[in-house]
């Protein structure tokens, strides 16, 4: 029952969003907007014609649809269909039918908008392996993008003829797109500033309000078909991105036409591209004596859809000017993203000969990041020993020491963890957030200290978790030669056990691959700087406490969250160290047996973020100094003193 009532609401969706599009299409068809004639009563004819309009959807509509009531949804039911959630429940319910590969396409669908959801990723890779299941389907999937991801994967590949069929077709999807878009804009709006119950505007003011809203939701067309499924961040530069990859790619298979086409059609967007512009130059050089290269003009969809984007922002910068608005301008075609995307624009190619053009599949610059990424200085503290830098661990600010901790101090902070540990603390309350396979405990240092005063640990361990969380946190400042204070932004004891009877034949992860201040995204190849990832983490670090247990190796990867770039077996003292971004995404291996524990910090660059609890042991640490208790001095048990 749960399945049919799910599947649906669904289908229920689709075929409402349909019937209104072609109601919409149809009715501006058949009545075209007249245009207001002079003097008294020259308005008339533009607002019979609106009144003609309505009539003409009131009667497509009605019909068809019932009663427009019977298709308003709870603002909270609305968002749950845009981020997928009845795929989710539709997953479980499949399940218990045992139909498993229904089950394993809708938790595909669920997962695509949400790639953070780690039980879902867990799902689909056992889907992988029990239901052989490889070839997932994404139901809700929006065919431009899949036709442009898969132009680019040809093209990546110098397949350029299949990289062509594929990105034109994209383009084509994008337009059509882009129509349907601006038609259901054309819906109900919500009047965010006025109570519409109590709202008195005179006509012109509401065909303004209503408009201005009507416009501004048609105008974000280009950010909301650049964005994937649950993603708040559009993929930059998309549509020009389309007509750069086409250009190189005609050029490849030696249609220089179409190549010079598309790089016209590019620099609508961006007129004082250098490479394009060189690459421009060429073509028509190529062209010269077999036709004039001027005849060869920018494509019209291109310009037409420029055209109305430009007059859709003098619109609205007038009404913000005029009727008090409050709208700010996005850069919708910014060529240089935030964010590392290999593919972003294929121009200058430094292995073509010299008198050909300068094409390239390498990177643009990137603008400067917020700071200079720099690595190797000093480590503080003598007995820390180096061993691997970036390089030698294959990615971008990654350093592993040893030696920041001693034998000793590792057993002991084993001893205060079997003490203060609960099992799923940090993880609300889940005690296998991340496996069935494994148990995980954690504990912070403020509840450390906390069990320290109430005699439950020794005082002296629990200042030890402590001053070596400190400790850790001096020598990644250090190393990293961050020119600001790095802050505390989450630090965590944690272990994780393996659970007997449930290690044969294990296929999964301990911890599947993520990256820390952003959701990675393997299929779209990107991280996402946006909520529910901790975007205001800057660094990490992990120090281990043991080494006997079985399996348990930490791993980076490359964003395809597959490919392995350096594998470390932890052991006591040892430290790995990052910083947060999705160039390091990692993960652990299964812990197949035993008990591995480590102290894992994240750290901040922005004061905003610091750790309370942290700020509240630094207060406890202060008042026990102030008392005179030093380290040597902590075995006492503090309840009577305090």
């Amino acid at each position: 029952g749960a399945a049919r009532c799910l599947e649906r609401a669904l289908r229920s969706r689709r075929e409402l969003r349909a019937a209104r599009l072609r109601c919409r299409r149809s009715c501006r068809g058949q009545v075209r907007l007249a245009a207001p004639g002079p003097g008294g009563g020259g308005d008339l004819p533009f607002f019979g014609s609106v009144l003609r309009r309505a009539g003409c959807l009131r009667r497509c509509e009605e019909p068809r649809l019932g009663a427009a009531s019977r298709h308003r949804v709870a603002e909270e039911v609305g968002a749950d269909f845009q981020r997928r959630v009845p795929y989710s429940y539709l997953q479980r319910a499949y399940i218990q039918l045992n139909e498993l590969e229904e089950a394993a396409n809708a938790a595909h669908t669920f997962f695509m908008a949400n790639p953070e959801h780690m039980e879902i990723q867990q799902d689909i890779e056992n889907y992988k392996t029990t239901a052989g299941k490889v070839d997932l389907i994404d139901r809700e999937a929006r065919q431009h993008m899949e036709d442009y991801s898969a132009g680019v994967r040809h093209y990546d590949k110098e397949e350029y003829e299949l990289a062509i069929d594929f990105l034109e077709r994209a383009l084509k999807g994008y337009y059509s797109e882009d129509e349907d878009c601006q038609l259901m804009c054309e819906g109900p709006q919500r009047f965010e500033e006025h109570e519409y119950l109590e709202y008195k505007a005179g006509l012109y003011e509401a065909i303004a309000d209503h408009y201005m809203q009507v416009l501004a939701c048609k105008h974000d067309c280009v950010r909301e078909l650049a964005t994937r499924s649950g993603r708040i961040s559009p993929i930059e530069n998309f549509l020009p991105l389309h007509y750069d990859y086409l250009q190189f790619a005609y050029y490849r298979v030696g249609d220089y036409v179409k190549a010079l086409e598309c790089a016209k059609s590019y620099l609508l967007f961006h007129p004082d591209d250098e490479d394009v512009l060189e690459n421009a130059g060429y073509y028509e050089g190529l062209l010269e004596g077999t036709m004039d290269p001027d005849t060869v003009k920018p494509r019209k969809e291109a310009k037409t859809l420029l055209r109305r984007h430009k007059l859709e922002s003098h619109l609205l910068q007038v009404a913000a000017a005029g009727l008090g608005y409050t709208y700010t301008e996005p850069n919708y075609w910014n060529r240089y993203g935030a964010r590392q995307d290999e593919h972003s624009v294929p121009s200058s190619i430094s292995s073509e000969p010299e008198d050909g053009p300068r094409l390239s599949l390498a990177k643009k610059p990137m603008p400067k990041p917020d700071r200079e990424l720099k690595e190797g200085g000093p480590l503080l503290y003598s007995d820390v020993k180096f061993v691997y830098n970036s390089q030698q661990l294959n990615g971008t600010q990654r350093v592993l020491l040893d030696n920041v901790i001693s034998e000793e101090q590792c057993r002991e902070l084993h001893r205060v963890a079997n003490g203060i540990m609960l099992a799923g603390d940090g993880y609300r309350g889940k005690t296998s957030p991340h496996t069935p396979n494994e148990r995980f405990e954690g504990a912070t240092v403020l509840k450390a200290l906390k069990y320290g005063y109430e005699g439950r640990v020794p005082l002296k361990s629990a200042r030890l978790f402590y001053d070596i969380s400190e400790k850790a946190r001096r020598i990644v400042e250090s190393y990293f030669m961050l020119n600001s204070t790095l802050y505390f932004s989450y630090t965590h004891l944690v272990c994780r056990t393996a659970l007997s009877g449930q290690q044969e034949r294990r296929n999964d992860l301990s911890h599947p691959i993520h990256a820390d201040n952003c959701l990675l995204d393997p299929e779209a190849n990107e991280c996402w700087k946006e909520p529910p990832a901790y975007t205001f983490r800057d660094y990490s670090a992990l120090l281990y406490m043991n080494a006997d247990f079985e399996g348990g190796e930490f791993i980076f990867t490359e964003m395809d969250a597959k490919t392995v770039t350096a594998s470390i077996k932890p052991k006591c003292g040892r430290m790995i160290s990052f910083s947060s971004g999705g160039e390091n995404p990692h993960g652990v291996k299964a812990v197949t047996k035993g008990q591995r524990c480590a102290v894992a910090l994240w750290f901040t660059l922005d004061p905003l973020y610091r750790e309370l609890e942290r700020i509240q042991a630094d207060e406890v640490i202060a008042m026990l100094d102030q008392e005179h208790l030093g380290p040597s001095e902590m075995n006492i048990n503090p309840k009577d003193e305090l």
